[in-house]
């Protein structure tokens, strides 16, 4: 599944680790020019409770990343590959950061407290269960194109907002299974780690996230509705890891489906049903010249900045 095609060049990989960084700051002193110099994009979150982060590059660019990742006692990664018919990402940051996923909840540890693992495989039995109450931990945009069948969405629109979600919630979650899931599996292990620490014992999570899930469980098996929304130009990505069908609104950078491209308010890089009522006619104007220029470039086989906005 992973295999180079020469339709999609670019091996992807989305990777993470809760572990004891030493030297955060000579870590990101090594990557960041190992990796430019491996010709890699994309973006590398380090911090003292480990690394996170999505990159793209050569099937052997990515390779040695891995064996150097490795070289500095972060191995056994959770890591997705997947690919893509163009370099997905316009530049590489490699950045120093208080948490690698942010929670808001630094001295919440992981590695020392997160939930059950549940493979891919075994993920439609426990969610399944009444007994389960199964979280998108994702923000609000993410679950709007796609989730879990039957999944509580918390409505949040950044990870820092889910322990007052789970505080103000605990009687939907005490006393019952708790089942958490992200796109990579990052997130949904801190979350685990939170509930757990409210004294909330019996959580899981989806262990490698949606990304594993599409990858090894078949469509006709699927409890997933939908896409799954990915940070990166491919937008969204579906079974087999395949590109989705969603494209970014440029002006609010909101996912969209094709029923919101049909909306009366969907203009090409100017507005869409999510943005148009907040945004002013001078910022349409401006949107619209921008697209123009971005339109203009295309043509010229060239790319535009206002494509990176």
């Amino acid at each position: 599944m992973d295999r180079s095609t020469p339709n999609r060049p670019f091996r992807v990989a989305a990777l993470y680790r809760f572990v004891p960084v030493a030297d955060p700051a000579a870590l990101r002193a090594d990557l960041a020019p190992f990796c430019c110099g491996q010709g890699i994009k994309g973006t590398l979150l380090i911090a003292r409770e480990g690394i996170n982060g999505t990159v793209a590059g050569s099937e052997e660019a990515i390779e040695a990343l891995v064996e150097r990742l490795a070289a500095h006692g972060l191995s056994d990664l959770e890591i997705k590959f997947s690919r893509a018919s163009e370099m997905p990402f316009h530049r590489l940051k490699v950045r120093l950061k208080a948490e690698i996923v942010t929670m808001g909840r630094p001295e919440i540890d992981p590695a020392l407290a997160a939930g059950a693992y549940v493979p891919a495989g075994e993920w439609n039995a426990l969610i399944s269960d009444p007994d389960t109450v199964v979280i998108d931990t994702r923000n609000d945009y993410e679950v709007a194109i796609g989730t879990f069948r039957g999944a509580v969405d918390p409505a949040t629109k950044s990870f820092r907002e889910f322990p007052a979600w789970a505080e103000a919630n605990r009687d939907l979650l005490e006393g019952r299974k708790v089942a958490m899931f992200c796109t990579g599996g990052i997130r949904c292990e801190k979350a685990t780690a939170y509930v757990r620490s409210l004294g909330i014992e019996d959580v899981y999570h989806l262990k490698g996230g949606i990304l594993k899930y599409l990858e090894d469980v078949p469509a006709s098996d699927s409890l997933w509705e939908g896409e799954c929304f990915v940070f990166d130009e491919r937008v969204a990505v579906r079974h087999g890891l395949e590109e989705g069908e969603a494209e970014l609104c440029r002006a609010c950078r909101m996912p969209l489906t094709a029923a919101d491209r049909a909306a009366p308010h969907y203009h090409p890089g100017v507005s869409c049903p999510h943005c148009h009522e907040v945004r002013s006619d001078a910022d349409r104007d401006r949107y619209a010249e921008r697209q123009r220029q971005v339109d203009l470039a295309q043509r010229r086989g060239e790319e535009h900045i206002g494509r990176r906005s």
